[in-house]
C-alpha cells in the first residue's frame, strides 16, 4: 500500500517515520526546505519507546507531485486545511482512502465536499510530540496510538488493508468499528483540556490546586458532554469517568498543545475546537448562556488571535 503523509512535523513525521522504520511504501510531501533538511539530516525520532534515525527518507513537493497513492495520512493543522488540500489532491485517485488526523470533525465536511464521501475515512490519533529547534520529532510520553474507520462502521477491505499496513510498526494502531464516537470522545477532552489550560495558561495540576480550578474544568468538561450528546455522539461513562479524573488530577503536569503554541506566539486551532464546539450547540438551540464557559474561553481565545495578527501585521510594514 502506497502511502502519502503529508508534512513530516511532529505528528506526520512519527507515524510516517514509524511506519518507514518498519519497512512500508512511505512518500512525505514536504515544502523544499523540509525536503532539504531531511535529505541532510534524515527523519530523527527520540522517544522513550526507542529513538529512530532514517536517512534520506523519500520526500515530494507539491510542485512535483504527480503520482496517484492508495493512502494519504493528513496530518495538517486545522487553520491550513484549504492549503494541505491543494498540496495533496494530485495524489488522489479513483481508489485512494484519506485518513485525517485532525482534531474535531469539521474537516470531515471540507474533505467530503472535495473529494467525496467514499474517500474520507475517520481517525484520530493520541501522542504528545513536538518539533525541536534541531528539527528531530520529540516523543513526550509512552502514548502513541492511532485509530480509523469507516465512519458507516463497516469493516472495509481497505480498512483492513490500513491495518495490515500499521501491523508490527512502532506504535498502537487499531480499525475501529466507531470511530466517529471516538473522534467526539477525543474532541470533547481535548477542547476541555485546550479550554481550561490556556484560559487559566498553566497546567491542570496548578489549576486543580486552586480554589474554583476542579470547577472551572469540570464545568467546561460538562458543556463540551452536553453539545456532544445533542449532536447524537454522547460521550461513554467510562470516558467521561477518565476525563474528570485527568482533569482534577492536582499532581498533573499535563496541559493542551494549544496552550504551547499560544506560548510561541503561534497560531491556534480556536475555530476548529472550540469555536465549532459553540456553532454546533447553537444550531441545537443552546444560546451562549447554556455554554457559558466555552463562550469566555472562546472570547479569550479570538482576542489572542486578533492581537497575534495585529502584530503580525504590523511588523510586516
Amino acid at each position: 500500500m502506497r502511502t502519502l503523509v503529508l508534512g513530516a512535523g511532529a505528528i506526520g513525521g512519527y507515524f510516517g517515520g514509524r511506519l518507514l522504520e518498519a519497512g512500508r511504501d512511505v512518500s512525505f510531501l514536504v515544502r523544499p526546505a523540509r525536503a532539504a533538511a531531511l535529505a541532510r539530516s534524515g527523519l530523527r525520532i527520540r522517544s522513550p519507546v526507542g529513538d529512530a534515525t532514517l536517512p534520506a527518507p523519500p520526500t515530494v513537493v507539491a510542485a512535483e507531485l504527480h503520482e496517484r497513492f492508495d493512502l494519504v495520512l493528513l496530518t495538517a493543522k486545522a487553520y491550513d486545511l484549504e492549503d494541505a488540500i491543494e498540496s495533496f489532491a494530485p495524489a488522489v485517485g479513483g481508489g485512494t482512502a484519506i485518513l485525517p488526523l485532525l482534531n474535531g470533525v469539521r474537516h470531515l465536511d471540507v474533505l467530503d465536499a472535495r473529494f467525496g464521501v467514499d474517500h474520507v475515512l475517520g481517525g484520530q490519533c493520541v501522542i504528545a510530540a513536538t518539533l525541536n529547534a534541531d528539527q528531530e520529532i520529540v516523543h513526550l510520553n509512552d502514548r502513541h496510538a492511532l485509530s480509523f474507520g469507516e465512519r458507516d462502521g463497516s469493516m472495509s477491505d481497505r480498512v483492513t488493508c490500513i491495518a495490515q499496513l500499521m501491523a508490527g510498526a512502532r506504535f498502537e494502531s487499531r480499525a475501529s468499528a466507531e470511530i466517529v464516537l471516538e473522534m467526539w470522545e477525543k474532541w470533547v477532552f481535548l477542547a476541555s483540556l485546550a479550554a481550561c489550560t490556556c484560559l487559566m495558561r498553566a497546567p491542570v495540576g496548578v489549576i486543580a490546586s486552586v480554589p474554583g480550578g476542579v470547577d472551572l474544568a469540570l464545568g467546561l468538561l460538562g458543556e463540551c458532554v452536553r453539545i456532544a450528546a445533542a449532536e447524537g455522539h454522547p460521550v461513554r461513562p467510562a470516558l467521561v469517568e477518565r476525563a474528570r479524573a485527568m482533569l482534577t488530577d492536582t499532581s498533573s503536569t499535563l496541559t493542551a498543545s494549544m496552550l504551547r503554541d499560544m506560548e510561541r506566539n503561534a497560531a491556534i486551532e480556536a475555530d476548529h475546537v472550540i469555536g465549532d464546539l459553540l456553532a454546533r450547540a447553537r444550531r441545537h438551540g443552546l444560546t451562549d448562556a447554556d455554554v457559558p464557559l466555552l463562550t469566555i474561553v472562546y472570547a479569550r481565545l479570538s482576542v489572542y488571535e486578533r492581537i497575534r495578527t495585529q502584530s503580525a501585521a504590523a511588523a510586516a510594514r
